[in-house]
């Protein structure tokens, strides 16, 4: 049996937890390639990754990086994806435009479950995935109990390609299982080809069979040669690998370590061989691929403090020559990313990914033809779990900063600003703190604006309890017309969501009926403040009696007689806090629910019941009913007892009147 190998350029995500090894993983790979001489360091700060002011300084992605690489003469692409879960949205854009992704995460079983969200989306998307298991030579435990954990957070049959060989309890190598050959890791090198250690020919033997049992669960022919005893053609084997990777069934788990090297050629070699060309990928997107058509998909969207743009995209079909025009625009300039360097090109091919410049209208997940932008027809950016208040520090930086985070939410979908009315704030929503801080940084270094930010405020109201009438007359004589308004009201308290109502039941001409409108517009401008300091909602006004004068009577003055009025009037209605109360729908693993339990209680929130998560096994869904004031940090408890996995949406339910302590808080902070 032959086994073809895939053609042309392909692409190739890194993904996994924070500080799993994904940059130093490309770091290594880009040596290994020859297109670097020199490893970079993250700690250093000399990656080709991780380029930006923002990542150096904290050592961590922020951002999708690119790097192109050849090897054996096959083009890469590699896509650096951000590790914090604060950065995901990056992640599920760059999974748009590539053939595979490579899971890197550490020996750890206790860290399996951080898995579980970039599995599951990797599993929606059917995208071929495998697991590079870094960091190999610091494990601690069995690689066996290990690959059994992992097979717990994934629906996905995992196939271990690898067993470890051991000395003195340190990995010094491993067996390869398909090919049955022994390797001992070299640092910094080739692997070197030992003879299998007599003393695991039974290990191997039965990982193996293992590996094969798998794939039989695929093949009808492998499993009647297991069950005849007859050893498969290693050709076989390969081809059920590649095959069973592309159709979603199965994910293969190498071992290694990116800063020794070790293990990192086995798994480029796997790349070369397993991973589908660019038109298996090109037919998840659902767009009719024509060898004449020139189509290409933005995956990242890159914004330089100048002004300057470019939109990381995969070319689906067709060449793209510098100057060539989509319906977006016309391309000025055609660049190969390496990290934070470019390298302009004349073209590219069905398959490449590269950097357009100059296409203003393109937008991270645009399907660019020559006819048409195909723009998603749903939202791409995940839902927002934090937000902070911003204010220029000078303000007449307060168009520019409207400008620059416009600039930000092109590059990250999942940052949303609001000019919430309520409050009068400019609010910025993200995935996190630091998503936000980074932000704010990116404020200051590429647009030089100087942004402070603070909790945002929450939308209080005020509402009453019993009903009151109220006499008010308002009067004032200065030479010429004078002026002269009286007004009685009725204030009633209303069903909570109900709003305002204004009546009048004026009897006789007692106030004249040009001047009634007047008298609702007093009371309208008093409800903005009322007693407590707070907007007054669920209340009806009813005009019922006044007086007027011929001459001094005017709209102004019932106007302030109907402040005046409700300004006496309200505190006798024995006025009461209404706080927001949003309804909250948490996920997170079964096994963290009871710690989720008890932050929501501690945060005031009434539980109203649970239910599983649909399509993800292990996993439940706890809704509740919890005050704004309490939600605004909710996600960083929530990550700290989930390892990082559990989120929540959230959205306005209903006000609900705030007594007692809570209540002398807001109020004195109102002071």
């Amino acid at each position: 049996m032959v086994v073809d190998k895939p053609r042309g350029p392909r692409s190739i995500a890194l993904v996994g937890p924070y500080s799993s090894g994904k940059t130093t993983l490309l770091e290594a790979i880009l040596h290994i390639c020859g297109e670097i001489d020199r490893k970079g360091s993250v700690n250093a700060g000399t990656s080709t990754g991780d380029s930006s002011k923002e990542a150096r300084d904290r050592q961590m992605s922020v951002e999708v990086n690119a790097a192109h690489t050849n090897y054996l003469g096959d083009e890469f692409t590699i896509l650096d994806c951000p590790g914090s879960v604060e950065f995901f949205q990056e992640t599920e854009n760059a999974l748009k435009g590539v053939d595979a992704a490579v899971i890197v995460c550490e020996p750890d079983r206790d860290r399996v479950l951080t898995l579980s969200p970039i599995l599951k989306s990797l599993q929606e998307k059917n995208l071929p995935t495998f697991i590079f298991v870094n960091k190999i030579d610091k494990a601690h435990g069995s690689v066996q109990d290990l690959f059994d954990s992992l097979q717990l957070v994934t629906e996905r049959a995992l196939v271990l390609r690898q067993v470890p060989i051991l000395k003195d309890g340190i990995i010094t190598g491993y067996v390869d299982l398909a090919s049955e050959r022994a390797y001992v890791y070299k640092e910094g090198e080739a692997s070197r080809t030992i003879d299998l250690p007599p003393t695991m020919a039974e290990e191997e033997g039965s990982s193996r069979f293992a590996m094969l049992e798998k794939l039989a669960d695929f093949d009808d022919h492998l499993m009647e040669e297991l069950l005849e005893d007859i050893n498969p053609e290693r050709e076989e084997i390969y081809s059920l690998l590649q095959n069973d990777l592309k159709d979603g069934l199965v994910t293969s788990v190498f071992l290694g370590s990116a800063e020794s090297d070790n293990g990192v050629r086995r798994l480029l070699k796997a790349l070369r061989h397993e991973v589908p060309e660019a038109s298996v990928a090109a037919a998840r997107t659902g767009i009719e691929i024509t060898p004449d058509s020139m189509i290409a998909e933005v995956i990242k969207t890159y914004m330089s403090g100048q002004g300057g743009k470019l939109s990381l995209a995969r070319v689906w079909s067709g060449t793209v020559h510098d100057g060539d025009s989509f319906a977006a625009g016309r391309i000025g300039g055609i660049f190969r990313l390496q990290g934070g360097k470019s390298d302009k090109i004349s073209s590219a091919e069905p398959g490449d990914i590269v950097a357009f410049g100059r296409l203003d209208t393109a937008q991270t997940g645009d399907i660019l033809t020559i006819s048409e932008t195909i723009r998603p027809t749903s939202s791409l950016a995940l839902a927002p779990v934090f937000n902070v208040a911003l204010f220029a520090e000078k303000r007449e930086d307060d168009v520019k900063l409207s400008a620059a985070l416009a600039k930000i939410m092109e590059e990250d979908p999942s940052f949303q600003a609001e000019h919430k009315q309520e409050t009068q704030e400019l609010l910025l929503w993200g995935q996190g703190e630091i998503h936000l801080k980074v932000a704010l940084e990116r404020l200051r270094n590429k647009y030089g604006l100087s942004v402070k930010s603070q909790r945002p405020k929450v939308a209080y109201k005020e509402a009453i309890r019993k009903a009151a009438t109220q006499h008010a007359r308002y009067k004032k004589q200065s030479g010429g017309h004078g002026q002269f308004g009286d007004v009685q009201i009725e204030i009633k308290p209303l069903p909570r969501g109900t709003g305002f109502s204004f009546e009048e039941k004026i009897v006789g001409g007692s106030v004249p009926r040009q001047y009634i409108p007047a008298v609702e517009h007093g009371v309208k401008e008093y409800l903005v403040e009322g007693p407590l300091g707070f907007p007054v909602v669920d209340i009806s006004v009813t005009l019922f009696d006044g007086q007027f004068h011929s001459v001094d009577s005017s709209e102004n003055s019932f106007r302030s007689a109907a402040r005046i009025a409700m300004t006496e009037g309200m505190p006798k209605c024995d006025p009461v806090l209404l706080e927001p109360i949003c309804k909250v729908d948490i996920s997170m693993p079964s096994e963290h629910t009871s710690k989720v339990n008890s932050i929501v209680s501690g945060r005031r929130g009434q539980i109203l019941g649970f239910d599983a998560r649909e399509g993800w096994d292990g996993w439940d869904v706890l809704e509740a009913m919890i005050p704004e004031s309490e939600v605004h940090d909710l996600i960083v408890d929530l990550r700290s007892a989930t390892l990082g996995v559990g989120t929540y949406r959230r959205q306005f339910d209903h006000l609900q009147e705030l007594t007692g302590h809570n209540a002398d808080k807001v109020l004195q902070n109102r002071a």
